[in-house]
């Protein structure tokens, strides 16, 4: 049986499907079951990773898990203890590329390495997915190309190789119950470096309606964001990254073919597959 933590999230909802089209088993928890709406054939589990005594149970019969380090915060050190000790061998975490690309702030990257280091000292069987910044991100324009068809935003140069959380979900998948990925630390992006400016043509031409990119100062994003009800963590983690990206593009690797033996899914795809939440009503 295959433990998913964040079930609910971008990637974990992703391989859980993935999974459970594989055959596995799986047990998907959340804080909610009522509203997961998360497929039938999943053991789905009331819990908090971030306290792990919720799952204690719930761990039994688990002889993998994908984790994901938001999800558990800082009880991931007692969820991995606790694992380990129910007979968890195999730990595939959902890390970031910053760890060896740094950009953005270093307190962010450094989370994701302590996470890293953590996983590797409980547990004999490891992966790490060290993901680029994910298509799914632009989620947050919608409302903005909805309303008026542009994009107001800092650092429309900053160039990423965004990449779809089913890729990711993919790999996930591979390594939880392939051979050969013990051990490994995938850097994984998307197929093409794009800037947001880029990304914002992209999603137009998925709608058929031209969508612009205004690039406005960055402290006026942040204070935007900020009064969405975003915790300050969210706009320090996008604009310190951004400010970067503008001045260096982030890395593009070929893991994801390399793993999966077929092309990585581009941001157009994408766009086109979400085309729905950036059309007008």
């Amino acid at each position: 049986m295959i433990f998913v933590t964040g079930a609910t999230g971008t990637v974990g909802r992703a391989a859980v499907d993935l999974l459970l089209e594989a055959g596995e088993k799986v047990t998907a928890v959340t804080r909610d079951p009522g509203r997961a709406r998360l497929p039938e054939g999943a053991r789905v589990v009331r819990g908090d990773p971030s306290a792990p005594a919720t799952l204690e149970e719930a761990l039994d019969g688990a002889r993998a898990m994908l984790l994901s380090p938001r999800a558990a915060g800082r009880g991931l050190r007692d969820l991995l203890a606790l694992a380990a000790g129910r007979g968890v061998e195999r730990v595939v975490l959902l890390s970031a590329v910053t760890v060896v690309h740094p950009a953005g702030r270093p307190e962010f990257a450094a989370g994701f390495r302590a996470a890293e280091e953590a996983v590797a000292a409980a547990v004999p069987r490891w992966t790490f997915l060290r993901c680029a910044d994910f298509a799914a991100n632009t989620l947050s324009w919608a409302p903005q190309i909805r309303a008026t068809g542009v994009v107001r935003g800092a650092y429309g140069d900053a160039a990423t190789s965004p990449i779809h959380e089913r890729d990711i979900a993919a790999v996930a998948v591979h390594a939880l119950t392939g051979q050969g990925h013990d051990g490994q630390a995938y850097v994984l992006t998307g197929p093409h470096s794009l800037t947001q400016r880029d990304k914002a043509r992209l999603i137009g031409e998925a709608i058929g309606r031209t969508v612009g990119y205004e690039e406005v100062p960055p402290e006026q994003v942040r204070q935007a964001m900020l009064g969405q009800g975003l915790p300050e963590e969210i706009p320090d983690r996008l604009l310190g990254s951004l400010a970067d990206y503008a001045e260096r593009p982030g890395p593009a690797t070929d893991a994801v073919p390399a793993v999966l033996g077929r092309p990585a899914l581009t941001f157009a795809a994408w766009a086109a597959e979400h085309a729905g939440a950036f059309r007008r009503g």
